[in-house]
């Protein structure tokens, strides 16, 4: 029996280093499907064939670099920058709207050019967001519990963030946000008719904003119908469906797609989740929806034992990234398989993506960071439980 014991323990791992399992595991399915998939562009762009490949696992492991520097640092210093970062984010989402600061691609300017990489400010932006709410609802919970000004303000205060968001534009950033700000207020226990409140409303200005743009509705309409105007508005979603259509139960195999033949725009950033669907097939696809919701469900725990050792701080930033993570892949997933309108977000750890890879890796160090700090708050603990507790025997002789 004591063999079997040890045997066991020896396939024990904590919760971060599942983390660490999961991350790697869609990490590696990215560098091989970004090579893959961006091969033939990089060729006849670059004239090499890895040179997204070779970028790709620059960018990864700077993301490593950063999210192990990350991961050494007290989540209480985070804690203590919230307003700061806020300050930050304003400051990066002005500086990128500055004409020749700010990078346009595709119409849209979110970039900032620093010669071997293009920083997406909004990236940053989402992170140093949830920081901040963190460390309001940590220290004002029972102002957001009891009062509604205590719930709005931080709203409030964000409310000319998203404006500069849309300014760029970068809907998608706005939604992915304030879903996970919303997320982190309501799991902070406000009452809940001010929760409905406040969220119908927003998603009504939400709605109004995309009934009143056009390239917006242009979505939307493709979403409804693709089919019917398959070469312009549907064109993406159309030969996305293809790719899943001839990768049925286990795909054509590995760097044997054709809709990466410049049939499907950005296969290997957006839409890259199509190309493993055309080259893996259903259960490969099935593989890496498992393991996203793997990753979630260990990063939620992690913020529930956070709040049960009464680190509240943690446990609000933890519920804000493992939510932001699983909603940014359902997002994705949901554009290429045609479940959702289509909205240009990067699939975590596997598009192509300087910024997203990298600012991925530090959401994932400061959720492993909440498992360490987790289990030193439960050894403390435990250590006061079996500190022997000083005798009160009197003292010899005295009378």
């Amino acid at each position: 029996m004591s063999s079997v014991a040890v045997n066991t323990l020896q396939f024990y791992l904590t919760p971060r280093q599942w983390m660490l399992v999961c991350a790697s595991m869609l990490a590696s399915v990215g560098l091989i499907t970004v090579t893959s998939a961006s091969m033939d562009m990089a060729s006849i762009q670059y004239g090499s064939p890895f040179f997204y490949a070779k970028r790709h696992g620059i960018y990864l492991i700077a993301g490593l670099v950063c999210g192990a520097l990350t991961y050494q640092l007290p989540l209480a210093i985070w804690k203590r920058s919230g307003a700061i970062l806020l300050v930050v984010s304003y400051c990066l989402l002005i500086l990128v709207l500055v004409p020749g600061v700010g990078k346009e691609v595709n119409g849209s300017t979110r970039w900032i050019h620093l010669g071997f990489i293009n920083i997406q400010v909004s990236e940053l932006v989402k992170v140093f967001t949830l920081i901040y709410v963190a460390s309001y609802l940590a220290r004002r919970a029972a102002e957001v519990r009891q009062s509604f000004w205590g719930f709005i303000k931080p709203i409030l205060v964000l409310l000319v963030m998203l404006c500069l968001l849309l300014k760029q534009p970068d809907f998608g950033a706005v939604v992915v946000i304030m879903a996970s700000v919303f997320v982190m207020i309501f799991l902070a226990g406000v009452r809940m008719h001010h929760f409905l409140l406040v969220f119908l409303g927003s998603a009504s200005l939400a709605t109004a904003m995309v009934m009143m743009s056009e390239y917006r509705m242009k979505r939307i309409l493709a979403y409804v119908d693709p089919w019917a105007d398959q070469f312009s508005s549907g064109y993406q979603l159309v030969q996305s469906l293809i790719a899943f259509g001839r990768g049925e139960w286990f795909g054509v195999g590995l760097g044997n797609s054709i809709q990466k033949l410049f049939y499907l725009p950005e296969a290997h950033t957006d839409f890259i989740f199509s190309i493993v669907a055309e080259e893996f097939g259903f259960f490969g696809n099935l593989i890496v929806i498992v393991t996203f919701i793997a990753l979630v469900i260990i990063a939620l725990r992690i913020g529930r034992r956070a709040e049960q050792n009464g680190l509240n701080f943690n446990a609000y930033l933890i519920y804000g990234l493992g939510f932001m993570i699983g909603l940014q892949a359902m997002v994705n997933i949901g554009v290429a398989s045609g479940l959702l309108p289509t909205k240009g977000l990067t699939l975590p750890l596997i598009s192509y993506g300087g910024s997203s890879m990298i600012v991925v890796c530090i959401m994932l160090a400061l959720i492993m960071r909440a498992d360490f700090e987790n289990q030193l708050a439960e050894t403390e603990v435990q250590r006061q439980q079996k500190a022997p507790r000083k005798s009160k025997r009197p003292v010899r002789g005295a009378r």
